[in-house]
Parts: C-alpha cells; sequence; structure tokens
C-alpha cells in the first residue's frame, strides 16, 4: 500500500481544486473529468431540491434536510466515487448535545462526515465555500454556521458567539474540526480554541473522531479521489461538565495530544 511508485505526487495532494499527474493515462484524466462533472451536476439539482423542500417546510425540519437529504447526497458522491467508508464505533456517543470533532485532511471529508447522518447536528464551514453556490444553498438549508479566516479574529468571535447562543437555545449538537483547515501534510495540525470554547461554555462533551483516509485515494487539497476505503474511528467522549476557561489553552493541547494519539495508532503512514 505504501509501495512509493502508487503514492500520489505532492502536486496533487497539496495543489489546485483539480490538479493530474501529467504521466496519468488520459483514459483517467476523462475519468475524472467526467465524475467531476456528474457530482457538480448532482450537487447543483439537489441543492435546487432541498430548498423547494426547505421552503416547503417553512425551514422548520432540519432533522430531515440533515440527516436525510445531505447524508443521501453524501452518498451518492462517495459511491460516485467509488469511495466506501467504514465507522467504527468505540463506545456509546452521549445521550443529548455533544460536540464532534475530527482531523480534516481531505476534500473527501465534509462528505464522509455528512454521510454519517449524525443525530440532530450542525455544521460549521469555512465561509467562502458559499461562493459555490449549490453547496452554499444546501449548507444553509442546513443551519451551517459559517467561519471567517483566522486574520479576521473579531468575526470568527462573533460567529462564535452565536452559535454558543443558538446551540444553547436549541440543544443540537454541532460539528467542527478544531484545525480549521484541511491539513495535507500527513500529519495533525495546530488546533484552534473555537472548539473548545463552545465545550466549555455549553459544558457538553466532546466526541471524537479520527478520519483516516489512504495516501493513494487522499486528494488532499484537490477533488481527484482515487476508489478506496476510508475508516472513521468513534473514539472514548471527553467530558468538560468541569473545564473552566482559565484551562482552554491547557484543555485543547490535551485533546490535541489525544489525536496526536489517534494518528499513530489509526493514521495511514
Amino acid at each position: 500500500m505504501n509501495n512509493p511508485a502508487n503514492q500520489r505526487p505532492d502536486a496533487d495532494r497539496h495543489g489546485a481544486f483539480l490538479s493530474f499527474d501529467p504521466e496519468r493515462s488520459l483514459a483517467f484524466k476523462l475519468r475524472i473529468l467526467l465524475k467531476t462533472l456528474i457530482s457538480a451536476t448532482v450537487l447543483t439539482l439537489w441543492s435546487v431540491v432541498m430548498l423547494l423542500v426547505a421552503i416547503g417546510t417553512l425551514f422548520m425540519a432540519r432533522r430531515l434536510y440533515n440527516e436525510y437529504l445531505a447524508k443521501w447526497l453524501a452518498m451518492f458522491i462517495l459511491w460516485q466515487w467509488n469511495i466506501k467508508v467504514i465507522v467504527h464505533n468505540y463506545g456509546e456517543i452521549p445521550r443529548g448535545q455533544v460536540i464532534y470533532i475530527s482531523n480534516h485532511t481531505s476534500t473527501i471529508d465534509i462528505f464522509a462526515v455528512l454521510s454519517l447522518g449524525l443525530s440532530r447536528c450542525r455544521y460549521f464551514l469555512f465561509g467562502r465555500l458559499r461562493r459555490i453556490i449549490p453547496l452554499g444553498i444546501i449548507a444553509t438549508v442546513m443551519g451551517t454556521f459559517f467561519t471567517f479566516p483566522q486574520t479576521q479574529p473579531e468575526k470568527r468571535i462573533r460567529v462564535f458567539r452565536n452559535a454558543d447562543k443558538a446551540l444553547r437555545r436549541t440543544g443540537e449538537s454541532v460539528y467542527l474540526s478544531p484545525e480549521g483547515k484541511r491539513v495535507t501534510t500527513g500529519e495533525i495540525g495546530k488546533f484552534n480554541k473555537g472548539a473548545f470554547h463552545l465545550a466549555t461554555s455549553l459544558k457538553a462533551p466532546i466526541v471524537p473522531f479520527y478520519i483516516q483516509i489512504p495516501e493513494e485515494i487522499n486528494p488532499g487539497a484537490g477533488i481527484d479521489a482515487e476508489p478506496g476505503t476510508i475508516h472513521i474511528y468513534f473514539e472514548k467522549p471527553i467530558p468538560t461538565a468541569d473545564w473552566k476557561l482559565e484551562d482552554l489553552v491547557e484543555n485543547k493541547e490535551m485533546v490535541r495530544d489525544l489525536f496526536l494519539g489517534y494518528h499513530r495508532k489509526h493514521g495511514s503512514g
């Protein structure tokens, strides 16, 4: 599996939205292009379906949009790219509100996470992705919280404060990656504080899971994924009832250390 001849070049893993190894065959390039066009078409049509359903239900049936419509879309996209997701459950997820977090290594992650159909769960998404109009429509219907870059801290703080109020009011769970971006180096990236602010404020347990994508199928920041299997490992929930804001950095680094352990245990390398 780790034969250098089979590994994808750095340009593919770290590069543009759609990049090809020049040594790939024309048939491979055409196949990737066709799959991309099909995915884009389905994404566009499904965004219209979800918007119409949302209008018809007065935007009040978020579980329908998130746990079913978005899940079915994600499962189709993964199926169309011949990517299988195997979930490993380590213990039961606590009842009630939880904060799901994971590593973030690839464009594939968003579809793998949505395919889980997490119960009563909302999501965070980088706001600039709304420029992809179908994705922006779907995310908005789902009640997604749109974040700003680290270079705009005041706007980021406002987003997380609004999310805190909304989640406190509804009791919903939420998913976000503390890395805040795709980390395509094959390592666990630096953790941001947002997820841990939420956990400390809401006193909701953190449910960590590790997404393991073999290097030979991982498109990194691109979309030219190859067929294969993704493994998602749910780990032991982390209680936060006694967390305090003054311990925020310490708790953040403690959780990151856990992810370093998950990475050593499950990582493709």
